[in-house]
């Protein structure tokens, strides 16, 4: 493909796609993100291929691939044809089947279809799955739709139109006020409104200026910024390029963790895709025209508008940082730190990044999510961003549901959705329908929420006000075999060891906390502790220097505050109502529930149990090693924590 001249050229290119589109092969779509992928898709893939190929059926379908769908729990999963017929668990082994049934006859596979574990019913058409069927999907609108190695896919949707829209006819103030009356607020964690940082940085001295995509999402449960650069990397650079033209920006990096490759490896490809049809690099779709024919038309001098257009062209190169890994690289200085290949660890603020940043120059940063968010709003334009959401929190959220929920995956809802449509409409419930305990929303520093609160419409100050917050978009289903100590014992052991150690309240305030929860889970705690906890974590979140240290007490204030009992039952009685602290934990068996399954006996790695067929079995408290295995295996509720 030749070079895009200009807007016009991306225009007739587009035309040209579609017309195309129209009489293509009908398409049979395998999903090969990584949570696909890691369950055979690739396998499924190339068998697909080759029985096609090896078929008449090869001139009226074309096998394709497309990235991440968000219902990780079903892949691998094929969707058939342009009525979008949904077919999930598929191996290698169904390929004959799709082929000569579904392809050559025009016959379902049920057993292949998606069952709603609430109306207890086959699901035939991918939109009509309750999963899909109750998001809004705007930031994933091309994932598991277009093939993440073609660039033709994503311009025949639509990308790079509002690229063409910026350049053309909007100046970059306008821009920025766009972003500003949408009130668009930035997606990886705190919510700062992305027109005023925009703003500050454009207004900020110094050149070159930077703008940086921060993929190093912080949450190792959320995973939605790997998902979009693998279904939609080009969206992202799409905004980053939007954004560097409002801003005064020449020069971009997207930081991302090295262990994503398949991430990597799709961002880099469309990078090289984008800057061999001029939507990178030196005079991006022919820019220096544009900006000459805007100076002639409004018929002012160039010179009088130097001050905000710059050169002619616009120049914008746009380069892949990898990560290592680190926690704490999700904040941003330490993020810029590391790609000034220093050691990643924060500094004070200000000076602010739009201030000083990379090597010391303005910087703007903002997160995948973000930057995928803003061509949007620049083609669809403010008023319809505003419609959707909240009064404070405007647009759609990607959250990724996981823990004890039936459905788990990637979630793209509006503002304002509540906490239980989340979980219950689209999530399907709690597994087994046990009782709903707790959602902890924000990611390993966020806070838990428990039952009462599931009707919380969901934005940022809602959440905060709860003691939780928005974070990456993590969110973790607990039913009632959940321990809430154990739980925030988890999520501060794990934020001690992502700490820097830069500074001491995160550095030995992580470590103090950690110590006590593990002494109240060991059944060593004294009520004294829970004075000691609501007197430390205060201070280490007033004075650590980054968010990490700043926000790691969240899960002890918000169990503290929601689930004080559970700490009293640790310390006072001795007790885990949940079985899992193995310190304070005895099982029984109930006679009158037990069938004698033997499946408890067969699972107990200590031969506590003993029971014959169809006989109510015993635990041997002097045997039984506290596992929990039996627990967690009884179908029958028959064993219980005592």
């Amino acid at each position: 493909m030749p070079r895009l001249a200009d807007a016009v050229a991306l225009a007739n290119h587009r035309r040209e796609l579609k017309n195309a589109a129209r009489h293509a092969r009908a398409p049979v779509t395998v999903c090969c993100g990584t949570g696909c992928r890691a369950k055979g898709a690739m396998e499924v893939f190339a068998a697909l291929s080759d029985k096609v190929g090896a078929s008449p059926l090869g001139e009226r379908h074309e096998i394709r691939q497309s990235g991440c769908r968000g219902f990780c729990e079903r892949g691998p999963m094929v969707i058939v044809g342009n009525e979008e017929l949904h077919y999930e668990g598929v191996t290698p082994k169904h390929a004959t089947q799709i082929v000569q049934e579904t392809l050559g006859n025009g016959t379902v596979l049920k057993p292949l279809l998606y069952r709603d574990p609430v109306a207890k019913q086959m699901v035939e058409r991918d939109p009509d799955i309750p999963f899909y069927a109750n998001q809004m999907r705007l930031v994933l609108r091309n994932c598991g739709r277009a093939d993440p190695r073609s660039l033709d896919d994503y311009i025949a949707e639509g990308s790079y139109g509002a690229l063409a829209k910026a350049l053309t006819t909007m100046y970059p103030e306008e821009i920025i006020e766009t972003i500003e009356k949408a009130g668009l607020r930035g997606r990886g964690g705190a919510g700062f409104p992305t027109g005023a940082k925009w703003q500050m940085c454009r207004k900020a001295p110094g050149k070159p200026k930077y703008i940086i995509c921060n993929a190093d999402e912080g949450d190792p449960g959320a995973f939605m910024d790997r998902s979009v650069l693998e279904g939609d990397p080009h969206s992202v650079i799409e905004g980053m390029v939007i954004g560097a033209y409002a801003i005064g920006a020449s020069e971009g990096y997207i930081y991302v963790r090295a262990e994503y490759p398949l991430a990597v490896e799709n961002f880099t490809r469309a990078l090289e895709q984008a800057a061999s049809y001029g939507l990178l690099g030196e005079d991006i779709l022919g820019s220096g025209f544009s900006f000459a024919m805007r100076v002639q038309l409004i018929g002012s001098f160039r010179q009088s508008l130097s001050h905000w257009l710059g050169d002619d062209s616009f120049d914008f190169n746009l380069r892949v940082s990898l990560g290592g890994g680190a926690f704490v690289c999700g904040e941003e200085t330490a993020l810029m730190a590391s790609i000034e290949g220093r050691a990643g660890e924060p500094r004070p603020k200000p000076p602010f990044p739009a201030q000083e940043g990379l090597w010391g120059l303005p910087t703007n940063i903002n997160n995948v999510e973000t930057w995928a968010t803003v061509p949007l709003i620049i083609e669809r334009g403010a008023d319809w961003y505003r419609g959707i959401g909240t009064e404070s929190s405007k647009g759609t959220k990607i959250f990724s549901l996981v823990g004890k929920v039936k459905n788990t995956g990637l979630v793209e809802v509006p503002m304002g959705t509540t906490l239980r449509k989340i979980i219950f409409e689209i999530g399907g419930g709690t597994l087994k329908d046990r009782p709903f305990k707790a959602v902890q929303t924000g990611g390993p520093s966020g806070g838990c929420i428990p039952a009462e609160h599931l009707d919380t419409p969901v934005d940022y100050e809602k959440l905060q006000a709860l003691g939780s917050m928005m974070g990456s978009g993590g969110m973790i289903v607990m039913d009632e075999r959940t321990c809430m100590v154990d739980v925030a014992r988890y999520f501060v052991t794990f934020l001690e060891g992502e700490s820097c150690g830069k500074c001491l309240p995160c550095r030995e305030g992580t470590q103090r906390i950690r110590e006590i929860l593990s002494r109240i889970t060991q059944g060593k705690g004294e009520l004294a502790d829970i004075e000691q906890l609501e007197e430390l974590c205060p201070v280490i979140r007033q004075t650590s220097l980054c968010g990490l240290g700043q926000t790691a007490p969240n899960p002890v204030l918000s169990t503290l505050r929601y689930f004080r009992d559970e700490y009293m039952e640790h310390i006072v009685e001795k007790r885990c109502r949940s079985g899992t602290c193995k310190a304070l934990v005895n099982f029984i068996v109930l006679p009158e529930k037990c069938t004698g399954c033997m499946a408890c006996l067969k699972v107990c790695p200590a031969d506590a149990i003993q029971g014959a067929l169809k006989q109510a079995h015993v635990i041997d408290p002097n045997h039984c090693d506290r596992c929990g295995s039996c627990f967690d295996c009884c179908r029958f509720d028959a064993i219980i924590v005592q």
